[in-house]
């Protein structure tokens, strides 16, 4: 039942996060069964490639990594975006999921002093995971940046890899967001408010990812490196224009709307950027990789026109199914918000008088 606008307590945010574990609908096993069906493709196309070999895979020299390592490498982006969807220790009205949460409570109580050496484990964790994050995507930045193909070898990377890392991950939050909010009726939980500010953080860092691009192309053009320039003419010119273009539209050129308000303030063309935004972060690994080997200028003589095959495309459709069965699993068994975070920003209620009277 849904509470009017500013009428949130702790017992309205208990009972509405606690309802979205409620039995599934159609709707849900129908999601459900698309992602199973992904995960089963890729797992088929994965078996065909231990049984016959990468031929079957679009490799031709030099491209190898291809749609793999592309698919790789977008993962990675979006691990690194943060925890989209946090689990809690306690819930009131549990079912079978009570036994669930005391196995992984592993003996948690709730009491005051469990209370502060949770905060402060929490502190510690978060000190340890924001540099964490930032190494390891700088390390897999260094993975091609420490080639000498041009297009990879620049000192760019590793900033650049970080921001396209915060990037993709806060796009994938908005489009997984949206539909969660509306199927749940979380929306006096994830307010238009919460949406503002992660445009806000899509805008500063798609904006980092559009500096970059134009970097990249500037320092090409002038070094003044024949190789440097042949292969970024090859990116914005050749057989690949339509990923580089994606890449530069979808990335750089429409998240610039995010300056005005109405843009920033509306959940529908939210959720539409954020499709553009993932896709074109897709295709960004995609002409790092892929269209910096096929225009490798060392070794012109190869002349390789990369087309990926049924096998490529059935392993990245299997990653997306991978993804989306263990996202659907997990919100329907554990909390799609966290009832502790959300009640840490409510008004706490004081002895003597209703929780109703400290709503905000």
């Amino acid at each position: 039942m849904a509470r009017p606008p500013g009428r949130v307590t702790y017992d309205f945010v208990t009972r509405t996060i606690a309802r979205t574990l409620g039995n599934p609908g159609k709707g849900y096993f129908l999601l459900l069964g698309a992602a199973v069906t992904l995960l089963a493709i890729g797992i088929i196309c994965l078996l065909y490639l231990l049984r016959y070999g990468l031929g079957l895979a679009g490799y031709s020299h030099p491209v190898y990594w291809a749609v793999f390592i592309t698919c790789f490498v977008f993962w990675v982006g979006i691990a690194h975006s943060g925890t989209l969807i946090s689990a809690i220790l306690f819930l009131f009205r549990s079912g079978w999921r009570k036994k669930l949460y005391q196995l992984t409570a592993l003996g948690w109580r709730g009491t005051n002093e469990e209370w502060r050496h949770f905060t402060r484990g929490y502190l510690y964790l978060a000190a340890l995971a924001t540099p964490l994050v930032l190494s390891v995507h700088s390390v897999v930045s260094w993975d091609f940046a420490m080639a000498i193909v041009p297009g990879w070898h620049a000192t760019i990377f590793a900033p650049y890899f970080v921001a396209g890392a915060i990037y993709s991950g806060c796009a994938m939050v908005i489009s997984l967001l949206v539909p969660i909010r509306k199927l749940f009726h979380l929306e006096e939980l994830i307010t238009v408010h919460h949406f503002e500010n992660l445009a806000k953080l899509c805008l500063l860092t798609g904006s980092i990812v559009g500096y970059a691009y134009l970097c990249e192309y500037f320092v090409a053009w002038f070094g003044g490196n024949a190789h440097e320039r042949a292969a970024f003419w090859y990116r914005a010119f050749g057989p690949f224009w339509w990923a580089t273009w994606t890449m530069i539209i979808c990335n750089a050129f429409l998240p610039q709307l995010l300056w005005f308000k109405k843009i920033r303030t509306n959940i529908t063309a939210l959720f539409v950027m954020s499709i553009f935004v993932n896709v074109g972060m897709w295709f960004e690994r995609f002409v790092i990789i892929v269209v910096s080997l096929a225009g490798e200028p060392f070794e012109r003589w190869s002349n390789a026109t990369y087309n990926p095959t049924w096998a490529d495309w059935g392993i990245m459709a299997g990653s997306f199914g991978w993804f989306f069965m263990w996202f659907l699993l997990f919100v329907k068994n554990f909390p799609a918000v966290s009832i502790t975070e959300v009640k840490e920003v409510l008004p706490p209620p004081t002895k003597g008088r209703p929780a109703e009277a400290h709503a905000r």
